[in-house]
Protein backbone atom coordinates (compact mmCIF):
# COMPACT_ATOMS: atom_id res chain seq x y z
CA UNK A 1 0.00 0.00 0.00
CA UNK A 2 1.51 3.38 -0.99
CA UNK A 3 2.23 5.83 1.79
CA UNK A 4 1.92 9.60 1.81
CA UNK A 5 5.03 11.39 0.68
CA UNK A 6 4.02 15.00 1.43
CA UNK A 7 6.57 16.12 4.02
CA UNK A 8 4.10 18.61 5.50
CA UNK A 9 1.67 15.89 6.56
CA UNK A 10 3.78 12.76 6.89
CA UNK A 11 6.74 11.99 9.13
CA UNK A 12 9.23 9.17 9.01
CA UNK A 13 9.09 6.83 11.99
CA UNK A 14 12.19 8.17 13.72
CA UNK A 15 11.18 11.83 13.49
CA UNK A 16 7.65 11.14 14.58
CA UNK A 17 8.52 8.91 17.51
CA UNK A 18 10.98 11.55 18.66
CA UNK A 19 8.23 14.16 18.29
CA UNK A 20 5.84 12.19 20.41
CA UNK A 21 8.64 11.32 22.81
CA UNK A 22 8.67 9.39 26.05
CA UNK A 23 6.83 12.18 27.84
CA UNK A 24 3.91 11.96 25.43
CA UNK A 25 3.83 8.18 25.68
CA UNK A 26 3.81 8.40 29.47
CA UNK A 27 1.03 10.97 29.36
CA UNK A 28 -0.98 8.76 27.00
CA UNK A 29 -0.56 5.82 29.40
CA UNK A 30 -1.73 7.96 32.33
CA UNK A 31 -4.73 9.20 30.35
CA UNK A 32 -5.54 5.64 29.30
CA UNK A 33 -5.48 4.62 32.94
CA UNK A 34 -7.86 7.47 33.79
CA UNK A 35 -10.11 6.43 30.93
CA UNK A 36 -10.24 2.85 32.20
CA UNK A 37 -11.37 4.07 35.62
CA UNK A 38 -14.04 6.28 34.02
CA UNK A 39 -15.37 3.39 31.92
CA UNK A 40 -15.38 1.06 34.93
CA UNK A 41 -17.24 3.64 37.01
CA UNK A 42 -19.81 4.20 34.28
CA UNK A 43 -20.43 0.47 33.88
CA UNK A 44 -20.96 0.20 37.63
CA UNK A 45 -23.37 3.16 37.59
CA UNK A 46 -25.52 1.54 34.90
CA UNK A 47 -25.58 -1.78 36.76
CA UNK A 48 -26.60 -0.11 40.01
CA UNK A 49 -29.43 1.71 38.25
CA UNK A 50 -30.63 -1.57 36.75
CA UNK A 51 -30.46 -3.26 40.15
CA UNK A 52 -32.39 -0.39 41.79
CA UNK A 53 -29.48 0.18 44.15
CA UNK A 54 -29.48 3.79 42.98
CA UNK A 55 -32.79 5.49 43.68
CA UNK A 56 -34.39 8.51 45.35
CA UNK A 57 -34.04 8.34 49.14
CA UNK A 58 -35.41 10.40 52.02
CA UNK A 59 -33.65 11.51 55.18
CA UNK A 60 -34.90 14.07 57.74
CA UNK A 61 -37.83 15.07 55.49
CA UNK A 62 -35.50 15.75 52.55
CA UNK A 63 -35.35 13.75 49.32
CA UNK A 64 -31.96 12.93 47.79
CA UNK A 65 -32.44 11.82 44.17
CA UNK A 66 -30.38 9.12 42.44
CA UNK A 67 -28.21 8.09 45.36
CA UNK A 68 -27.09 4.89 47.07
CA UNK A 69 -26.38 3.87 50.66
CA UNK A 70 -22.70 3.09 51.20
CA UNK A 71 -23.34 0.10 53.45
CA UNK A 72 -25.87 -1.40 51.02
CA UNK A 73 -23.49 -0.92 48.11
CA UNK A 74 -20.69 -2.77 49.90
CA UNK A 75 -23.12 -5.64 50.52
CA UNK A 76 -23.96 -5.58 46.79
CA UNK A 77 -20.30 -5.63 45.71
CA UNK A 78 -19.58 -8.67 47.86
CA UNK A 79 -22.77 -10.43 46.77
CA UNK A 80 -21.90 -9.90 43.10
CA UNK A 81 -18.29 -11.09 43.57
CA UNK A 82 -16.84 -7.66 42.79
CA UNK A 83 -14.99 -7.60 46.12
CA UNK A 84 -13.84 -10.39 48.41
CA UNK A 85 -14.46 -8.47 51.62
CA UNK A 86 -15.69 -5.12 52.95
CA UNK A 87 -12.22 -3.63 53.18
CA UNK A 88 -11.57 -4.27 49.49
CA UNK A 89 -14.99 -2.89 48.57
CA UNK A 90 -14.21 0.32 50.47
CA UNK A 91 -10.90 0.67 48.61
CA UNK A 92 -12.67 0.30 45.26
CA UNK A 93 -15.25 2.96 46.06
CA UNK A 94 -12.63 5.26 47.57
CA UNK A 95 -10.79 5.09 44.24
CA UNK A 96 -13.95 6.21 42.44
CA UNK A 97 -14.43 8.98 44.99
CA UNK A 98 -10.82 10.17 44.59
CA UNK A 99 -11.35 10.30 40.81
CA UNK A 100 -14.47 12.48 41.29
CA UNK A 101 -16.73 9.79 39.83
CA UNK A 102 -18.82 9.61 43.02
CA UNK A 103 -19.24 11.97 45.98
CA UNK A 104 -21.14 12.32 49.23
CA UNK A 105 -24.52 13.90 48.51
CA UNK A 106 -23.67 16.92 50.70
CA UNK A 107 -19.92 16.80 50.03
CA UNK A 108 -19.31 16.47 53.76
CA UNK A 109 -17.20 13.30 53.61
CA UNK A 110 -14.05 12.86 51.56
CA UNK A 111 -13.74 9.23 52.59
CA UNK A 112 -16.01 6.37 51.60
CA UNK A 113 -17.37 4.90 54.81
CA UNK A 114 -19.11 1.60 55.51
CA UNK A 115 -22.15 3.30 57.03
CA UNK A 116 -25.61 4.47 56.00
CA UNK A 117 -24.29 7.63 54.38
CA UNK A 118 -25.69 8.65 50.99
CA UNK A 119 -23.36 8.88 47.99
CA UNK A 120 -24.09 9.69 44.36
CA UNK A 121 -22.46 9.36 40.96
CA UNK A 122 -21.53 12.82 39.71
CA UNK A 123 -22.89 11.91 36.29
CA UNK A 124 -26.33 11.59 37.92
CA UNK A 125 -26.35 15.15 39.24
CA UNK A 126 -24.36 16.94 36.54
CA UNK A 127 -21.33 17.71 38.71
CA UNK A 128 -18.79 15.54 36.90
CA UNK A 129 -15.73 17.74 36.26
CA UNK A 130 -15.26 17.99 32.51
CA UNK A 131 -11.63 19.02 32.08
CA UNK A 132 -10.00 18.85 28.66
CA UNK A 133 -8.81 15.26 29.14
CA UNK A 134 -12.26 14.05 30.19
CA UNK A 135 -13.90 15.84 27.27
CA UNK A 136 -11.55 14.19 24.76
CA UNK A 137 -12.11 10.79 26.36
CA UNK A 138 -15.92 11.11 26.39
CA UNK A 139 -15.90 12.27 22.80
CA UNK A 140 -13.70 9.34 21.81
CA UNK A 141 -16.06 6.93 23.55
CA UNK A 142 -19.07 8.45 21.78
CA UNK A 143 -17.37 8.21 18.39
CA UNK A 144 -16.39 4.59 19.09
CA UNK A 145 -20.00 3.67 19.90
CA UNK A 146 -21.29 5.42 16.76
CA UNK A 147 -18.81 3.53 14.61
CA UNK A 148 -19.59 0.19 16.27
CA UNK A 149 -23.33 0.68 15.75
CA UNK A 150 -23.01 1.43 12.02
CA UNK A 151 -24.39 -1.22 9.69
CA UNK A 152 -21.48 -0.73 7.27
CA UNK A 153 -18.72 -0.08 9.76
CA UNK A 154 -15.56 1.76 8.80
CA UNK A 155 -13.73 -0.64 11.11
CA UNK A 156 -12.48 -3.40 8.82
CA UNK A 157 -9.59 -5.79 8.28
CA UNK A 158 -6.95 -4.11 6.12
CA UNK A 159 -3.27 -4.40 5.14
CA UNK A 160 -0.44 -1.93 5.62
CA UNK A 161 3.18 -2.55 4.64
CA UNK A 162 2.51 -6.26 4.09
CA UNK A 163 0.82 -6.92 7.45
CA UNK A 164 -2.87 -7.47 8.14
CA UNK A 165 -4.64 -5.62 10.95
CA UNK A 166 -8.14 -6.16 12.32
CA UNK A 167 -10.76 -3.44 12.85
CA UNK A 168 -8.84 -0.57 11.30
CA UNK A 169 -9.75 2.92 10.12
CA UNK A 170 -8.20 4.65 7.14
CA UNK A 171 -7.22 8.14 8.27
CA UNK A 172 -8.89 9.92 5.34
CA UNK A 173 -12.05 7.77 5.65
CA UNK A 174 -12.29 8.70 9.32
CA UNK A 175 -11.99 12.39 8.39
CA UNK A 176 -14.70 11.96 5.72
CA UNK A 177 -16.97 10.29 8.27
CA UNK A 178 -16.42 12.99 10.89
CA UNK A 179 -17.45 15.62 8.33
CA UNK A 180 -20.45 13.60 7.18
CA UNK A 181 -21.66 13.14 10.76
CA UNK A 182 -21.29 16.84 11.53
CA UNK A 183 -18.65 16.17 14.19
CA UNK A 184 -16.30 18.75 12.62
CA UNK A 185 -16.56 21.58 10.11
CA UNK A 186 -13.32 21.10 8.17
CA UNK A 187 -10.70 18.50 7.34
CA UNK A 188 -8.16 20.46 9.37
CA UNK A 189 -10.41 20.28 12.44
CA UNK A 190 -10.96 16.56 11.86
CA UNK A 191 -7.21 15.93 11.65
CA UNK A 192 -6.65 17.85 14.88
CA UNK A 193 -9.34 15.77 16.57
CA UNK A 194 -7.64 12.58 15.35
CA UNK A 195 -4.33 13.77 16.76
CA UNK A 196 -5.90 14.54 20.14
CA UNK A 197 -7.50 11.10 20.24
CA UNK A 198 -4.11 9.53 19.50
CA UNK A 199 -2.28 11.65 22.09
CA UNK A 200 -4.88 10.65 24.70
CA UNK A 201 -4.39 6.93 24.08
CA UNK A 202 -7.75 6.40 22.37
CA UNK A 203 -6.49 5.92 18.80
CA UNK A 204 -3.18 4.49 17.65
CA UNK A 205 -1.40 3.89 14.37
CA UNK A 206 -1.35 0.14 13.69
CA UNK A 207 2.43 0.00 14.23
CA UNK A 208 2.70 3.02 16.54
CA UNK A 209 5.07 4.67 14.05
CA UNK A 210 2.95 7.62 12.98
CA UNK A 211 0.81 10.39 14.35
CA UNK A 212 -2.70 10.86 12.94
CA UNK A 213 -2.80 12.32 9.42
CA UNK A 214 -5.55 12.79 6.85
CA UNK A 215 -4.22 10.12 4.52
CA UNK A 216 -4.06 6.41 3.77
CA UNK A 217 -2.40 5.25 6.99
CA UNK A 218 -4.31 2.78 9.18
CA UNK A 219 -5.43 3.40 12.76
CA UNK A 220 -7.17 1.38 15.46
CA UNK A 221 -9.03 2.22 18.63
CA UNK A 222 -6.59 1.43 21.40
CA UNK A 223 -9.39 0.84 23.91
CA UNK A 224 -12.33 -1.53 23.68
CA UNK A 225 -14.93 0.62 25.45
CA UNK A 226 -17.38 -2.27 25.47
CA UNK A 227 -15.16 -4.61 27.42
CA UNK A 228 -16.86 -5.44 30.70
CA UNK A 229 -14.46 -4.34 33.43
CA UNK A 230 -13.92 -5.94 36.81
CA UNK A 231 -14.04 -3.36 39.58
CA UNK A 232 -10.85 -4.82 41.04
CA UNK A 233 -9.03 -3.36 38.04
CA UNK A 234 -9.35 0.18 39.42
CA UNK A 235 -7.01 -0.77 42.28
CA UNK A 236 -4.19 -1.57 39.88
CA UNK A 237 -1.96 1.42 39.11
CA UNK A 238 -0.68 -0.16 35.92
CA UNK A 239 -2.30 0.09 32.53
CA UNK A 240 -3.25 -3.09 30.75
CA UNK A 241 -0.07 -4.54 29.30
CA UNK A 242 -1.85 -7.19 27.25
CA UNK A 243 -3.52 -5.86 24.11
CA UNK A 244 -7.22 -6.13 23.45
CA UNK A 245 -8.13 -9.00 21.18
CA UNK A 246 -9.09 -7.85 17.71
CA UNK A 247 -10.33 -11.16 16.40
CA UNK A 248 -12.74 -12.11 19.19
CA UNK A 249 -13.45 -9.09 21.41
CA UNK A 250 -16.49 -10.72 22.92
CA UNK A 251 -14.43 -13.35 24.73
CA UNK A 252 -14.44 -13.62 28.47
CA UNK A 253 -12.62 -13.14 31.73
CA UNK A 254 -12.17 -16.51 33.37
CA UNK A 255 -13.15 -16.43 37.04
CA UNK A 256 -11.97 -19.69 38.55
CA UNK A 257 -9.39 -22.31 37.82
CA UNK A 258 -10.88 -25.48 39.24
CA UNK A 259 -8.69 -28.43 38.44
CA UNK A 260 -8.77 -27.67 34.76
CA UNK A 261 -12.53 -27.40 34.60
CA UNK A 262 -13.78 -24.29 32.87
CA UNK A 263 -15.93 -21.91 34.86
CA UNK A 264 -17.84 -20.92 31.73
CA UNK A 265 -21.00 -22.95 32.15
CA UNK A 266 -24.06 -22.36 30.03
CA UNK A 267 -27.71 -22.20 31.01
CA UNK A 268 -29.89 -25.03 29.79
CA UNK A 269 -32.43 -23.66 27.33
CA UNK A 270 -36.13 -24.16 27.85
CA UNK A 271 -36.72 -23.80 24.10
CA UNK A 272 -34.58 -24.34 21.04
CA UNK A 273 -35.24 -20.79 19.86
CA UNK A 274 -35.22 -18.09 22.49
CA UNK A 275 -35.13 -14.29 22.22
CA UNK A 276 -33.00 -12.46 24.78
CA UNK A 277 -33.24 -8.77 25.59
CA UNK A 278 -30.11 -6.67 25.35
CA UNK A 279 -29.32 -5.86 28.95
CA UNK A 280 -26.11 -5.25 30.81
CA UNK A 281 -25.19 -8.10 33.10
CA UNK A 282 -23.11 -8.40 36.23
CA UNK A 283 -20.91 -11.23 35.05
CA UNK A 284 -17.28 -11.37 34.07
CA UNK A 285 -15.43 -9.12 31.67
CA UNK A 286 -15.56 -9.68 27.94
CA UNK A 287 -11.95 -9.20 27.00
CA UNK A 288 -9.19 -11.56 26.03
CA UNK A 289 -5.68 -11.72 24.72
CA UNK A 290 -4.68 -12.55 21.21
CA UNK A 291 -5.43 -16.24 21.59
CA UNK A 292 -6.60 -16.91 25.12
CA UNK A 293 -8.39 -15.43 28.08
CA UNK A 294 -7.56 -13.22 30.98
CA UNK A 295 -7.89 -15.06 34.25
CA UNK A 296 -8.15 -13.54 37.67
CA UNK A 297 -7.57 -15.42 40.89
CA UNK A 298 -10.65 -16.89 42.61
CA UNK A 299 -9.80 -14.84 45.68
CA UNK A 300 -10.22 -11.62 43.67
CA UNK A 301 -6.78 -10.38 44.58
CA UNK A 302 -5.65 -7.00 43.31
CA UNK A 303 -2.96 -8.51 41.11
CA UNK A 304 -3.40 -7.82 37.39
CA UNK A 305 -4.98 -10.50 35.19
CA UNK A 306 -2.71 -13.19 33.81
CA UNK A 307 -2.91 -14.42 30.26
CA UNK A 308 -3.58 -18.10 29.83
CA UNK A 309 -4.30 -20.15 26.73
CA UNK A 310 -6.59 -23.07 27.59
CA UNK A 311 -6.76 -26.14 25.39
CA UNK A 312 -9.73 -26.77 23.18
CA UNK A 313 -12.84 -27.96 25.02
CA UNK A 314 -13.49 -30.49 22.24
CA UNK A 315 -12.76 -34.14 22.86
CA UNK A 316 -12.15 -34.56 19.15
CA UNK A 317 -12.49 -32.49 15.98
CA UNK A 318 -15.30 -33.34 13.58
CA UNK A 319 -15.78 -32.51 9.91
CA UNK A 320 -18.65 -30.55 8.34
CA UNK A 321 -19.71 -33.73 6.54
CA UNK A 322 -19.95 -35.63 9.83
CA UNK A 323 -22.12 -32.91 11.34
CA UNK A 324 -24.53 -33.00 8.40
CA UNK A 325 -24.80 -36.78 8.05
CA UNK A 326 -28.50 -37.78 8.26
CA UNK A 327 -29.23 -39.75 11.40
CA UNK A 328 -25.97 -38.67 12.99
CA UNK A 329 -25.56 -38.01 16.73
CA UNK A 330 -26.09 -34.24 16.38
CA UNK A 331 -29.11 -32.00 16.72
CA UNK A 332 -29.46 -28.55 15.21
CA UNK A 333 -30.44 -25.61 17.44
CA UNK A 334 -31.12 -21.98 16.60
CA UNK A 335 -30.42 -19.06 18.91
CA UNK A 336 -31.36 -15.41 18.51
CA UNK A 337 -28.97 -13.38 20.63
CA UNK A 338 -29.16 -9.65 21.21
CA UNK A 339 -25.76 -8.33 22.26
CA UNK A 340 -25.62 -6.14 25.34
CA UNK A 341 -23.37 -3.11 25.82
CA UNK A 342 -20.22 -5.25 26.00
CA UNK A 343 -20.90 -7.99 23.47
CA UNK A 344 -22.59 -11.36 23.17
CA UNK A 345 -20.77 -13.32 25.86
CA UNK A 346 -19.15 -16.25 24.10
CA UNK A 347 -15.85 -17.32 22.52
CA UNK A 348 -15.51 -18.89 19.09
CA UNK A 349 -12.48 -21.05 18.32
CA UNK A 350 -11.49 -23.76 15.89
CA UNK A 351 -11.53 -24.17 12.15
CA UNK A 352 -13.89 -25.82 9.63
CA UNK A 353 -16.11 -25.98 11.64
CA UNK A 354 -15.71 -23.50 14.49
CA UNK A 355 -16.93 -24.40 17.94
CA UNK A 356 -18.05 -22.56 21.07
CA UNK A 357 -15.02 -22.55 23.35
CA UNK A 358 -16.55 -20.66 26.29
CA UNK A 359 -19.82 -19.04 27.35
CA UNK A 360 -20.21 -16.28 29.91
CA UNK A 361 -22.83 -17.63 32.37
CA UNK A 362 -24.25 -14.13 32.84
CA UNK A 363 -24.24 -13.06 29.19
CA UNK A 364 -26.83 -12.98 26.42
CA UNK A 365 -25.55 -16.15 24.73
CA UNK A 366 -25.92 -18.27 27.87
CA UNK A 367 -29.42 -16.93 28.44
CA UNK A 368 -30.31 -17.98 24.89
CA UNK A 369 -29.10 -21.52 25.59
CA UNK A 370 -25.67 -21.57 24.00
CA UNK A 371 -23.24 -24.11 25.43
CA UNK A 372 -19.59 -24.98 25.05
CA UNK A 373 -18.69 -27.64 22.45
CA UNK A 374 -21.52 -26.66 20.10
CA UNK A 375 -20.44 -26.32 16.45
CA UNK A 376 -21.32 -23.16 14.54
CA UNK A 377 -23.29 -23.87 11.38
CA UNK A 378 -24.50 -20.44 10.29
CA UNK A 379 -24.51 -16.79 11.33
CA UNK A 380 -27.42 -14.62 10.18
CA UNK A 381 -28.26 -17.10 7.44
CA UNK A 382 -24.69 -17.47 6.11
CA UNK A 383 -23.24 -20.97 6.24
CA UNK A 384 -19.89 -20.84 8.06
CA UNK A 385 -18.99 -24.53 8.29
CA UNK A 386 -15.97 -23.99 6.03
CA UNK A 387 -14.67 -20.85 7.78
CA UNK A 388 -12.14 -20.37 10.57
CA UNK A 389 -12.91 -18.67 13.89
CA UNK A 390 -11.29 -15.36 12.94
CA UNK A 391 -13.53 -15.00 9.91
CA UNK A 392 -16.62 -16.00 11.89
CA UNK A 393 -15.70 -13.58 14.67
CA UNK A 394 -15.27 -10.75 12.18
CA UNK A 395 -18.59 -11.64 10.57
CA UNK A 396 -20.33 -11.27 13.92
CA UNK A 397 -18.47 -8.08 14.83
CA UNK A 398 -19.31 -6.31 11.59
CA UNK A 399 -22.94 -7.44 11.60
CA UNK A 400 -25.98 -6.21 13.50
CA UNK A 401 -26.32 -6.26 17.27
CA UNK A 402 -28.90 -9.06 16.95
CA UNK A 403 -27.44 -12.29 15.59
CA UNK A 404 -29.17 -15.52 14.63
CA UNK A 405 -26.90 -18.53 14.99
CA UNK A 406 -27.47 -22.14 14.05
CA UNK A 407 -25.35 -24.68 15.92
CA UNK A 408 -25.04 -28.44 16.04
CA UNK A 409 -24.98 -30.08 19.47
CA UNK A 410 -23.98 -33.66 20.19
CA UNK A 411 -26.85 -35.77 21.52
CA UNK A 412 -26.27 -37.36 24.91
CA UNK A 413 -27.56 -40.92 24.82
Amino acid sequence: MPLLTDSSSHFNSHTEMEGIGLTMQKKAAELERMAEVLVTGEQLRLRLHEGKVIKDRRHHLRTYPNCFVAKELIDWLIEHKEASDRETAIKIMQKLLDQSIIHHVCDEHKEFKDTKLFYRFRKDDGTFPLDNEAKVFLRGQRLYEKLMNMENSLLQTREEEGSTYERTLVGSDFVDWLLQEGEVTSREEAEQLGRRLLEHGILQHVTNKHHFVDGVLLYQFRMNFRRRRRLMEVLSDRCRSIPESQDSPFCLRKQNSDGGKTSFLSVSPSKEIKMVSAVRRSSMSSSCGSSGYYSSSPTLSSSPPVLCNPKSVLKRQVSPEELQTPGGPYIKKTFTIVGDAVGWGFVVRGNKPCHIQAVDPGGPAAAAGMKVCQFVVSVNGLNVLSLDYRTVSNLILTGPRTIVMEVMEEIDY
